[in-house]
């Protein structure tokens, strides 16, 4: 995993605000409630780089690398809306990267809420270093700054997502967007393997090489673990890949289906098996053996899924003759019926506050992704094809959804939120990419 070193400014201002909550002295305009109602925005607008040193010139690489992966990044976030540089009087530019050198009047009117400030600063050896500030332009105030030196130009990706968690926390409370990966199914050349990816489609890796199909990649809580379905020699098998190890462990189950794994926020491992003739969903243990049943019925039980407190749990069941979405919550002893519509129901994932229901559903126009409010028993349409939307997966803030869809001709990764805000595709290069996992980056 790249390592970054971080450094402290001497400046007492930096120290200040790196000790302060995010809260401290904030203005309520600059703080978004993404779960409520409403469509808030924020005016955004990044100015361009400076050089630190007026005598040594920073490398243009490296400036352009930062400046074009900040918008990419700030980009995916539906609440803050890019300002064209044309549209800020007197030009763009700044004098320098601190808040005694801004002229925040023209900002000011250019209607921005948010400036995002870059400093840099040759080395002899490696890129150098990077200051980035956010200030809130109506009170001319910081309300984040950090630097980072940089060992190589590697450590760009990772640098501007610790940066933009932070100041997504800032913002809405979760930067967890910006901490976390996706796993996911990818075929090619016959075979189907678990990749994973930023949601900004950095640092593409290959997760296994089994030489089978591997389907269905969960998440460990800790983000130690991966474990999926794999089929090979004409059966099914439990497939669990090891971060520290770096490889892959493979464990037979009992009866002929091992479908889709998922763990629960205590690192249990739960799955459908079919000992006794049908799926139902149990859990195992430490070893990955079967340990008791989670729900047994003479219907079909796939797809188990855990809200963050361990106390629900969504799945997919043919109890009521078609497949349908319910929730078991542990604590109530009951099972919630969630849909209602349709004869096609598959694909739950429960958020983390354990409120909404992510699912597919055949309809006459296709495969679409709806979200169920588990209060109020209301759904919304969040994907609207073409083609086949499926397999949506909450991400640990509860706000993005990503999911699978073959749109353009082939299977790819797409990102909305559970808002249906327009989908950006998620790059992960040639074959088709199914059923993406969200997991938290260990170490970040």
């Amino acid at each position: 995993m790249i390592k970054l070193r971080f450094f402290i400014f001497l400046s007492a201002i930096f120290l200040v605000v790196s000790l302060l909550p995010p809260w401290a002295g904030a203005q309520d305009s600059l703080h978004i409630d993404i779960f409520g109602p409403g469509e808030e925005r924020i005016n955004v607008f990044i100015a361009p780089p400076k050089d630190l040193q007026s005598e040594v010139l920073f490398d243009p690489e490296l400036g352009s690398r930062i400046y074009d992966g900040l918008q990419s990044n700030l980009g995916l976030l539906p609440f803050l809306t890019r300002v064209d540089p044309g549209h800020i009087l007197g030009g763009p530019g700044v004098e320098g990267v601190r808040g005694r050198d801004i002229d925040f009047r023209k900002f000011n009117l250019s209607r921005v809420d948010l400036l995002l400030t870059i400093g840099l600063e040759q080395h002899a050896r490696g890129p150098g270093s990077v200051e980035i500030r956010a200030f809130e332009v109506f009170d001319q105030r910081m309300i984040l700054g950090r630097a980072y030196d940089l060992q190589d130009m590697d450590q760009v990706p990772l640098m501007l997502r610790r940066f933009c968690a932070e100041l997504m926390d800032y913002l809405t409370g979760s930067g967890d967007f910006f901490r976390s990966r996706l796993a996911f199914e990818r075929k090619q050349n016959g075979n189907k393997d678990i990749w994973s990816v930023t949601p900004q489609g950095t640092d593409l890796t290959r997760l296994t090489d089994l030489r089978g199909i591997t389907l269905s990649p969960a998440w460990s809580p800790d983000g130690s673990r991966i474990a999926f379905t794999l089929m090979r020699d004409d059966r099914h098998h439990l497939g669990i890949w090891d971060l520290e190890k770096g490889e892959e462990q493979v464990f037979s189950m009992p009866g002929n289906t091992v479908i889709s794994p998922a763990f629960s926020p205590e690192g249990r491992l739960a799955l459908s098996l079919d000992p006794m003739g049908r799926p139902d969903i149990y859990w195992l243990d430490g070893d990955y053996g079967v340990d008791e049943t989670i729900m047994e019925h003479w219907a079909i039980d796939v797809s188990p899924s855990f809200d963050a407190s361990g106390t629900k749990m969504a799945f997919a069941s043919g109890r009521l003759g078609n497949p349908h979405i319910f929730v078991h919550d542990f604590d109530k002893g009951r099972v919630q019926r969630v849909s209602y519509e349709g004869r096609y129901n598959t694909n739950p994932s429960i958020s983390p506050e354990g409120d909404f229901v992510a699912f597919t559903r055949q309809t006459p126009d296709g495969h679409r992704i709806f979200v169920a409010d588990l209060e109020t028993g209301r759904e919304k349409q969040i994907s609207f094809g073409p083609g086949n939307d499926e397999d949506p997966a909450f991400a640990p803030d509860g706000y993005f959804v990503a999911f699978s869809s073959n749109r353009s001709g082939d299977y790819r990764l797409y990102l909305t939120t559970r808002n249906g805000d327009e989908p950006r595709q998620i790059p992960t290069g040639e074959g088709n990419a199914k059923a993406p996992a969200w997991g938290l980056e260990r170490d970040f």
